[in-house]
């Protein structure tokens, strides 16, 4: 008795695991669902995403156009000073006065720029540095060799990065009075 009370609990127990079963056609229906469903999620978030990209792109254009625009705010009040004074120098009886205003309106501009992190390359005297300086000459100088002996253009950095670099003259190791001596004999030698 009890074993066909096990085998009817048994057909009972497969029973209901076969009604629980979905047929196919639903299975595959309920799974062309869910896969439209999914779809339609992930063209969302693309559609959403690629809406955020270019937002971001947008945002960041304009960001960088106006990005200098306090800098050359600051820089239109410096163009109206000189503006002002040379309008002024044609009435100005001394040129001392004229002087201290341009002398005046270099250091605005100077502290501009040290508050935007500029800062102009140190040179004289200095040895001279291919990463900071470019040489366009090597001139006779009493400096040492390889020692910046003349400014022709002043570099900058900005904030710990060059610029621009400054252009220089560099010293070749010569003394300028024997260098004029050499060139002399030579231009006597010619004739």
């Amino acid at each position: 008795m009890v074993e066909e009370r096990e085998i009817e609990q048994e057909a009972v127990d497969k029973a209901e695991e076969i009604k629980e079963e979905p047929a196919p056609e639903t299975l595959t229906e309920k799974l062309e669902r869910e896969n439209v469903e999914l779809r339609d999620k992930w063209l969302r978030i693309a559609a959403e995403f690629e809406n955020f990209r270019r937002r971001t792109t947008a945002e960041k254009s304009d960001w960088i156009r106006n990005a200098n625009q306090r800098l050359v705010l600051e820089l239109c009040d410096v163009t109206d000073n000189f503006e002002r004074a040379l309008h002024n120098a044609e009435a100005a009886q001394e040129m001392a006065s004229f002087r201290k205003g341009i002398e005046l309106i270099y250091k605005q501009i100077e502290n501009i720029l040290k508050r935007e992190g500029v800062e102009k390359i140190k040179t004289e005297g200095a040895s001279f540095d291919p990463a900071f300086h470019d040489a366009l000459a090597h001139i006779p100088s009493e400096l040492a060799e390889n020692t910046v002996a003349a400014v022709i253009q002043n570099g900058y950095t900005m904030n710990g990065k060059v610029i621009r670099a400054a252009r220089v003259a560099v010293a070749n190791g010569e003394n300028p009075q024997t260098a004029e001596s050499n060139d002399k004999k030579k231009k006597n030698k010619k004739k």
